[in-house]
């Protein structure tokens, strides 16, 4: 054995060489890892007596990809291309042993090879994409040409990874482990290869399978069919302009043109928005005071308390994460039904493929209907998902308090209510808090933790576990009044209802939102959700704003056929002729004074108060930091990730800018206290993010 570095070793065994690395925790190519790559080749390749060469990982993966702690640093020589160079003119066979993930640069390194040997269970692909990248280290140039065209769009474009035995099929894997161990194999392999002379497979000196004018039609028709999804993001228009290099230059004058694409990406707002939302995800998980010596409490079983929609999807969420559930409703007709729900959600899964059958009928298996509250009993977890009422939500407490077992975590799902004054209710307060779902709960990413004033940190650590439990983003929040995403969003509707008496109608502030990016706008998601259950006094309603009078007139929203929107059968919506009406005769008996706005203006004066709100939160300590605000609402709200979330964005379009824009608002009268740390950051040319 020959110690190359600190990561690197090179073992020869009957003129095989296996180069190996070892740099946990998942073998990312940063600088030591490429230094000893390349000095391991070149010893490697010196030595007349190894025939072949295996480039190998330890670890539970191969090359997960770039060291992302490297981005926007001067990369230090050598770079993968250099190494990719000394890879490719070997006058000896090299083959990448694959297991675990090879991702990014990572499997760019194996399309270098000339062979490509991969364990079964392995994955492999390309997703810079969700970066705001593309492959800058030869994806675009090589994939085309051992796959195909067709092949890489999926692969690159769509950025989702592959399995090793979809690979092979691809022609991106030469050969599937089996007989033994992967190293064994590969060593096997490697050996017959050399001793067959076979030919040394570069990818550079392939034809992708296309021509460029048939390329180019191929390339249409698929960013045609993907436009809407595509729309706002730069990376996959910059990835088909590379692929159509590959069909149009030679190689490396196709590498040429994918750097320069992909320096164009990295200079970008919309990249280094989705680079600063992949480390925010991470950074949910850093709670300061919280180490690692705070034990998760163990969840094994859960109760859900209220079989509605979201008692339903919250139960959906935990089924699919394999734990059972007891769902209680006093109510045993809508027991029934949410059961049939339950069953109905998890059988498509299995109908689409997602899941085996088996997977299925275990799941379903799993699920309890319980009609009486000392069904929670035994759960480790009880989650209650009931009216947003805050008596009833404590006199549910208070009996939990009084038949859930020592040590049970006591959960609410309020979205505004107190969550220290649903707590007081118990007799244990450090046992209880927030977890707020988002409607769809079994689909929606983001979980809020919220952490009263008591709870302990075990329940905390517990909780945020659970987000992962559950594949969700978890969150912390403080205890107010919406906590993080649908207090800042409150700030929205706010803005949205004072300007629509100003000029623009529902329909025209609602372009505007899904303009920039939101899946919804603000009116239409009203009218989804209903305009009676958001605001609407109907004790005390007065015909004081444009709500009351619709909801006044029966306009509750889709379910009524009418609320901002008119709705035909299928609850399709279109600007209401008798919604301009009201608004204009409401316009002219408050008399306010009409202004024109553009879409830019709009998104403006609607986004401006979130951010405001979001430094607010922060300074109140209900979030712990700005990131954790941006993925409260990309993943909550549908923020759209190519603008990084409220306060990255907020950073973009400049702080100072938006105080004026407050202040001036201050001046015509409207009720916004500016925040201190807005006003100070915007002062001093400072930023959030």
């Amino acid at each position: 054995m020959t110690r190359i570095n600190a990561v690197t070793q090179l073992v020869t065994a009957g003129g095989i060489a296996v180069l190996e690395i070892d740099s946990p925790p998942v073998n990312a190519l940063g600088h030591v890892v490429r230094l000893g790559l390349d000095e391991g080749l070149e010893v490697a390749l010196a030595d007349d007596a190894i025939k072949a060469i295996v480039i190998a990982c330890a670890g539970r993966t191969f090359f997960a990809g770039a060291d992302i702690g490297e981005f926007g640093k001067p990369l230090l020589k050598p770079d993968l291309n250099d190494i990719f160079r000394r890879i490719e003119a070997a006058a000896k066979p090299v083959v990448a042993a694959i297991h675990g993930t090879a991702l990014g640069g990572g499997f760019e390194l194996a399309l270098a090879c000339h062979y490509r040997i991969a364990e079964p269970s392995a994955r492999i692909g390309l997703p810079e994409v969700n970066l705001g990248l593309l492959p800058g280290a030869g994806g675009t140039q090589r994939t085309p040409r051992l796959a195909g065209v067709a092949a890489a769009l999926q692969l690159i474009v769509l950025g989702k990874p592959i399995g090793a035995s979809a690979g092979k099929a691809a022609g991106l894997i030469d050969l599937l482990s089996g007989q033994g161990t992967l190293r064994e194999d590969a060593i096997a392999y490697a050996a017959r290869l050399a001793d067959e002379k076979a030919p040394l497979r570069r990818a550079r000196d392939l034809s992708p399978d296309l021509s460029a004018a048939e390329a180019l039609e191929l390339i249409e028709a698929f960013s045609k069919k993907n436009a809407r999804s595509f729309k706002g993001f730069r990376a996959p228009g910059n990835i088909v302009k590379a692929i159509q290099a590959a069909t149009e230059l030679a190689f490396d004058d196709g590498l040429a043109r994918e750097w320069e694409l992909f320096e164009e990406l990295m200079a970008s707002r919309e990249s280094a928005a989705q680079r600063h939302i992949f480390f925010a995800e991470r950074a949910t998980s850093k709670i300061p005071g919280l180490g690692k010596d705070v034990t998760p409490l163990p969840v094994k079983t859960v109760a859900v308390i209220g079989a509605g929609t979201m008692g339903t999807g919250i139960a959906i969420a935990f089924l699919n994460a394999g734990l059972p559930v007891t769902l209680i409703d006093l109510n045993g007709t809508a027991l029934q039904q949410a059961s049939r729900r339950i069953e109905k959600a998890i059988l498509s899964l299995a109908e689409k493929g997602r899941i085996a059958q088996g997977e299925a009928d275990k799941r379903i298996a799993a699920l309890t209907p319980v009609s009486t509250i000392e069904g929670a009993a035994d759960a480790d977890l009880i989650i209650e998902a009931v009216f947003e009422r805050l008596d009833l939500k404590q006199s549910i407490f208070s009996q939990l308090d009084a038949i859930a077992k020592p040590g049970a975590i006591l959960a609410s799902n309020t979205s505004f209510l107190d969550l220290n004054m649903i707590a007081a209710a118990t007799s244990r307060p450090d046992h209880v808090v927030g977890l707020h779902f988002f409607a769809p709960a079994n689909i929606m990413r983001l979980l809020e933790v919220v952490r009263g004033a008591k709870t302990s940190d075990r329940v905390v650590a517990t909780a945020m576990g659970l987000g992962r439990t559950l594949n969700k983003v978890a969150v912390l929040s403080g205890v107010c009044d919406g906590f993080i995403a649908n207090r800042l969003m409150a700030r929205r509707g706010e803005a949205a209802d004072r300007i629509v008496l100003e000029g623009p109608l529902p329909w025209d502030i609602d372009a505007a939102m899904t303009g920039f990016g939101f899946p919804m706008g603000v009116f239409a998601m009203l009218d989804l959700v209903g305009l009676d259950v958001i605001g609407w006094d109907r004790e005390n309603t007065a015909g004081r704003t444009i709500q009351e009078i619709l909801c006044e007139s029966d306009r509750w929203g889709q379910k009524k056929g009418g609320g901002y929107y008119d709705y035909d059968e299928q609850r399709v919506g279109r600007p209401s002729p008798h919604v301009e009406n009201v608004v204009v005769a409401f316009r002219e008996r408050i008399g306010i004074r009409q202004k024109t706005y553009t879409e830019e203006q709009i998104v403006r004066e609607l986004l401006d108060p979130v951010v405001n709100e979001g430094a607010k939160l922060i300074e109140e300590g209900i979030a712990l930091r700005a990131s954790d605000i941006d993925m409260a609402l990309v993943t909550g709200y549908g923020w759209p990730v190519y603008s990084g979330g409220p306060m990255f964005w907020g950073d973009g379009v400049g702080l100072a800018g938006i105080v004026d824009r407050l202040k001036a608002r201050q001046q015509a009268g409207d009720p916004i206290r500016i925040s201190p740390l807005l006003e100070r950051l915007a002062a001093t040319g400072g930023s959030f993010t």
